[in-house]
């Protein structure tokens, strides 16, 4: 009788799990083995102060991992089933997987799978090639498959409307010198295994542009170069705000990020009015939802890039010692 996953289930699904985003590519995850399931912890040591004060960037962050971890034991024919936040005496358990009815993966669990390598944060400017409708309600439904919702902002007045509120968000995060350390400090001038590296962090904002961007970079763009002047606009968000709703939105997230990669798309994210709590109450009465707005992403069609380095997957897990 199966007894529980074992090291070697819990190590190649963790190599797709650390595969997810997280706030300037912290990583803030450990998975750990115990009594034969999977346990995803969050790691408080890698929580951002000034930019997350709250953890919601963290939990965000380990929900997307726990969806890579899902995907990959469904894939690998031993699918889990997950249990969030089990342990009340233990916050920093985010989800616990123990085995299910063992099963071929569907086609649509293959093709998300086949995305995981693949996806990345694109923050250059799109090409001004529009996202088909059978595209854009893939991205929808990806969200709702999660139990969460995506909302596409159409038209000029609606993203022109977002874009104040985005705009408004960051010169209130921009105004604290603690906020501007902790985004320079993440920034990777020499290769390394986590933060963002300078040649993907996309150009400087300039004063033309729609939406505000962190230029990790701080690359100047090119002549001719500017940001799309329409761009698509996708807001998740999920039914309430609980610990367990923004892991809930994690999963969600990483989602509709792996279908959009599965479908040519390139996507980045705006999280800036999500993390100055005035903006994200006025972005979700301009929406009109029921819920909590949780991320915001910029959709299109983009240069093809490449993934920010991980960490050595040993590193974050949780082995159990061996009995002598």
């Amino acid at each position: 009788m199966d007894t529980g996953f074992t090291v070697e289930q819990l190590r190649a699904a963790a190599t797709d799990a650390v595969r997810a985003p997280s706030l300037h590519n912290t990583q803030p995850w450990r998975f750990r083995l115990r009594d034969g399931g999977i346990e995803v912890l969050a790691d408080p040591q890698r929580r951002l102060p000034a930019t997350d004060p709250n953890g919601w960037g963290v939990r965000i962050a380990c929900g997307a991992a726990l969806f890579n971890l899902r995907l990959a034991l469904a894939v690998a024919g031993t699918p889990a089933t997950v249990r969030l936040r089990p342990c009340p005496a233990e916050p920093d358990v985010v989800a616990r997987l123990v085995p299910d009815v063992p099963r071929r993966p569907t086609p649509a669990e293959q093709a998300l799978h086949g995305a995981i390598p693949r996806r990345f944060s694109n923050r250059a400017p799109f090409w001004p090639d529009p996202v088909p409708a059978d595209a854009r309600w893939r991205l929808a439904e990806a969200a709702r498959a999660e139990q969460c919702w995506l909302e596409l902002l159409v038209g000029v007045s609606a993203v022109n409307a977002f874009a104040e509120i985005a705009r408004s968000a960051h010169r209130v995060l921009e105004r604290s010198p603690e906020y501007r350390a902790e985004h320079q400090e993440w920034v990777r001038a020499t290769p390394a295994p986590d933060g963002i590296p300078a040649a993907s962090g996309g150009p400087l904002g300039e004063p033309q542009d729609l939406l505000p961007s962190r230029g990790f970079g701080g690359l100047n763009r090119a002549p001719g170069r500017d940001f799309e002047p329409e761009p698509l606009v996708a807001v998740l968000g999920s039914p309430g705000n609980t610990a367990v709703d923004q892991v809930v939105a994690g999963q969600a997230l990483q989602r509709v990020l792996l279908a959009a990669t599965d479908s040519g798309l390139a996507v980045s994210m705006l999280s800036q009015p999500i993390e100055v709590p005035s903006a994200r109450e006025q972005l979700r009465l301009s929406l009109g939802r029921f819920g909590t707005p949780q991320m915001v992403m910029r959709v299109g069609y983009g240069q093809p890039g490449w993934p920010t380095p991980r960490r050595e997957v040993d590193e974050v897990l949780e082995l159990p010692v061996a009995r002598s």
